[in-house]
């Protein structure tokens, strides 16, 4: 049997991440695909317990960044051996919104954490599972905070990753930019700015190039 393709999306807080997974969702259910959908933190219940630790729990205001870095990879490597592997393993998609990308500019970039540290703490927690390919939405920092803000669930629990200063998601921008300059054979540099019909399409059409060089 085959193994799965493993796709993740990444960008900054308001860039459309959840919209476009979405719609890649609905086209994977039309050709009846099989694929199972996750996030980070998260994805399990070890995962989802530390979600809230790290976003909406008091107790998190005095989190350091180093502290941060070690929970969110704490909950990759929940994720990775008790869903992610074990899925890609039995041919199914796995799409995933954030994964090891998000600690590398999150808190390797912007919380400037040694990134020899970062890179050396990710790669114990994946062990070697790594996207087949990364759709990184790019979106002006200043006009990803404003979608971030207008969002219907902007009213709810307090995110602690959404309430950083504008330095911190300039920081974020910059990080993803560099990584898609990087990684240019896995990671796909994403406008946001388009319309979500268009972005939707382009990430389909890299997608089925992708799906058509693991066939050939």
């Amino acid at each position: 049997m085959q193994r799965g393709l493993f796709i993740t999306f990444e960008g900054s807080e308001g860039c459309g991440k959840s919209t476009q997974i979405e719609r890649l969702s609905a086209r994977l259910e039309e050709l009846k695909m099989p694929f199972i959908l996750t996030r980070e933190p998260g994805g399990t219940p070890i995962g989802e317990k530390i979600r809230h630790l790290v976003q909406f729990s008091k107790a998190g205001d005095a989190m350091k960044p180093e502290t941060e870095l070690l929970l969110f990879t704490a909950s990759r490597a929940q994720l990775v051996r008790e869903v992610i592997e074990p899925a890609l393993a039995s041919g199914k998609t796995v799409v995933a919104d954030r994964f090891l990308d998000s600690t590398t500019v999150y808190q390797g970039v912007a919380r400037r954490i040694d990134t020899a540290a970062v890179k050396t703490i990710n790669d114990f927690a994946v062990a070697g599972c790594v996207p087949d390919i990364t759709f990184v939405l790019d979106l002006d920092s200043d006009k990803a905070r404003k979608r971030m803000l207008a969002r219907p669930e902007s009213t709810g629990p307090v995110d602690r990753m959404e309430q950083q200063p504008a330095e911190f998601y300039e920081a974020v921008r910059e990080g993803y930019l560099k990584l898609a300059l990087v990684e240019r054979a896995r990671v796909r540099l994403i406008d946001a700015s388009k319309s979500i019909a268009e972005i939707a399409d382009e990430i389909w059409t890299q997608l089925q190039e992708k799906l058509g060089a693991r066939t050939s």
